[in-house]
């Protein structure tokens, strides 16, 4: 399986793949309108970003919570080849859900369960579908195997949190201040703006949490399941901010 390393964004070894495939509209993340297939103005001739260093003072944070979970260097490195065609407007969506995929299924078997095996089959099946040709990979749609493994993911979970804490699924906690979320399900909840002042995050599934604004100042993220580096970029926090193992803390947190 790919190493950790893998399944983070290497822009060295992409082709600006995220400059240029997706689509993104003007609004509070993006200062432009793009339309699909079209590079950004400030993607480089050598797909290096022009802003990179200012893109939040720029208007465009979208792009400092964007990660491709290693997608990019691995369709442009390898199923490519380097040699990119029309093909990557459909493959790199498919290998990017299927390398998000990858790093969940890594954590799972990290945290050690009773689930391990099914884990271990499932994330067999993952690398085998990521490790098509870009007809395959262009041909696929990856909904029923993101399905299993979702259903995995959620049975690993609720070992892990035993006891479990609040099940907040999908609650909509938009601005809500919240302190006692230790062990909590916040499974695809959203939290945008919320204050999460000095929180209690410990043990939490974040998986597909909306973290956007929200502020993590002080709070204590030791040991949350399923969370991504993305979330934390996409977020507020400072200096006391406890975070999970192998999560960097944003640059643009504050430091006291």
């Amino acid at each position: 399986m790919p190493a950790p390393t893998d399944l983070r964004a290497d822009c060295a070894r992409c082709a600006g793949l995220c400059c240029v495939l997706p689509a993104f509209a003007a609004s509070a993340d993006f200062a432009i309108d793009k339309p699909a297939g079209t590079p950004c103005p400030n993607l480089r001739p050598d797909h290096g970003c022009g802003i990179h260093s200012s893109l939040r003072e720029r208007g465009f944070p979208g792009c400092t919570v964007y990660d491709c979970f290693g997608a990019g260097q691995r369709v442009v490195q390898v199923t490519f080849g380097g040699r990119l065609d029309a093909r990557v407007g459909a493959v790199f969506p498919v290998v990017r859900v299927l390398h998000e995929l990858l790093a969940y299924e890594t954590e799972a078997l990290e945290r050690g369960s009773s689930h391990d095996a099914a884990v271990r089959r499932a994330r067999d099946e993952t690398l085998r579908l990521v490790g098509g040709t870009p007809d395959d990979l262009a041909a696929l749609d990856p909904s029923a195997h993101r399905a299993e493994v979702a259903g995995l993911l959620r049975a690993v979970s609720a070992e892990v949190r035993d006891p479990a804490g609040p099940d907040l699924a999908g609650a909509d906690l938009v601005g809500a201040r919240r302190r006692d979320l230790r062990r909590a399900c916040l499974r695809g909840a959203v939290l945008l703006g919320a204050d999460l002042r000095g929180a209690d995050l410990r043990g939490a599934d974040l998986l597909g949490a909306d973290l956007r604004g929200a502020d993590l100042r002080g709070a204590d993220l030791t040991g949350v399941l399923f969370g991504v580096q993305p979330q934390l970029d996409a977020a507020r926090g400072d200096a006391a901010t406890t975070l999970p193992a192998g999560r960097d803390r944003p640059g643009h947190w504050t430091v006291t």
